[in-house]
């Protein structure tokens, strides 16, 4: 939920000719990967372990979107590198969650 906030506070400074295409694809792949999470979290193991895959697909897709927006010069390097800290850290947190249910063992309830 964080990295999606973040995702749309920084978009917000983009060129408004990019609302149909940079934003929204950025803006679609950051909630796709909570909204995921959420989903999966409702199903069998073996369901929520496929969620994560797709939560993770959206995080790769979101960080080329990353690189491409300070490539082009819509973020700077500052900026491009928190989100993709942030990015990758979620990256390694969902890989070990999704490889502790694939290995059959039940999510931690908190």
């Amino acid at each position: 939920m964080d990295l999606a906030q973040a995702v749309y506070e920084i978009t917000e400074a983009l060129p408004k000719m990019e609302t149909y295409g940079l934003i929204s694809q950025m803006t679609r792949a950051a909630v796709s990967v909570p909204s995921n999470i959420a989903e999966g979290s409702g199903r069998s193991d073996k369901d929520f372990s496929h969620f994560l895959a797709i939560a993770l697909g959206s995080l790769f897709e979101l960080n080329t979107q990353i690189m491409l927006s300070e490539r082009i010069g819509y973020l700077t390097s500052e900026q491009s590198l928190a989100l993709q800290g942030r990015a990758d850290k979620l990256q390694m947190m969902i890989t070990g969650f999704k490889r502790h249910l694939d290995d059959g063992n039940s999510p931690v309830v908190l």
